[in-house]
């Protein structure tokens, strides 16, 4: 198969030359975060909404750190542990504001913070119908994806293990599933820990990636950040240009014919 050359990510009828969507937690510092998220590439960035103490100097919103004409704001509702709690921090943001997009997050376990599937689909529904674009982070549950997709969702976002893990792509299987089926872009999200993570997701078929610990806790977040951008974009030329096909037997490299000896 010849190589077929790529359409831009599209979320929503908004187009973007990146397929890395990048996090604002977790930095050593503000100008450690600005600059791995300028050294990524990254178009499309995703902050939590958050109290802020006005009479505390060092208390200032991330939203002071960006030049917003540069990048899409996805805020997300990190830290609901309810699909209430969650359409509250959308209705929030859109009032103040910031995006009719939002991320949904509804994690009620704190240890190993998966998200409710149930509670998702019911926020989702609600802030569809009050006519958000929604990208619901979820787990990689393919009849999920689906009902979500049928909802109106706008992406969505499996994981490829559990949140800040760094484990990987551990729930591949699933994801080609996810990949399969769905009409609207498929985000992986959380777990990425490297940016040969980053690729086996997109070799795979996902449309995008979303990495936040990878970059933020690195030793060189910067350097991080141009890396797993590179895993993406190799990643998605892979899966573009079409692996060969895995053998259980070795197969010669070069043509036996005319090989000295040979009958």
């Amino acid at each position: 198969m010849p190589f077929r050359p790529d359409a831009p990510l599209t979320i929503a009828g908004k187009t973007f030359g990146s397929r890395l969507m990048i996090g604002t937690g977790k930095y050593r510092s503000r100008e450690a975060m600005r600059d791995a998220i300028a050294a990524s590439g990254a178009e499309i960035v995703t902050v939590a909404l958050r109290r802020v103490d006005f009479d505390d100097p060092a208390s200032r919103s991330v939203l002071e750190d960006f030049d917003w004409t540069r990048y899409t704001i996805l805020p997300n509702t990190a830290g609901c542990q309810t699909p209430e709690e969650a359409i509250r921090i959308a209705r929030m943001a859109r009032a103040m504001g910031l995006s009719d997009w939002v991320k949904v997050e509804v994690i009620p376990d704190p240890k190993y913070l998966l998200p409710d599937p149930i509670g998702t689909l019911e926020t989702c529904r609600v802030l569809v119908a009050e006519g958000f674009t929604v990208l619901p982070y979820i787990g990689a549950d393919p009849v999920l994806a689906r009902r979500l997709e049928d909802l109106g969702a706008a992406t969505v976002m499996p994981l490829g293990s559990p949140i800040g893990s760094g484990q990987g792509i551990v729930n591949l299987e699933a994801i080609k599933i996810i990949v399969e089926q769905a009409n609207v872009p498929v985000v992986v999200d959380a777990g990425i820990g490297s940016p040969s993570d980053a690729a086996i997701a997109m070799e795979h078929g996902a449309d995008a990636c979303l990495v936040n610990s990878a970059i933020a806790l690195a030793e060189d977040a910067v350097l991080m950040a141009e890396a797993i951008a590179d895993g993406v974009r190799a990643g998605r030329k892979a899966f573009l240009a079409g692996r060969i096909p895995r053998l259980a037997y070795a197969s010669a490299s070069s043509p036996l014919a005319g090989v000295v000896g040979a009958a």
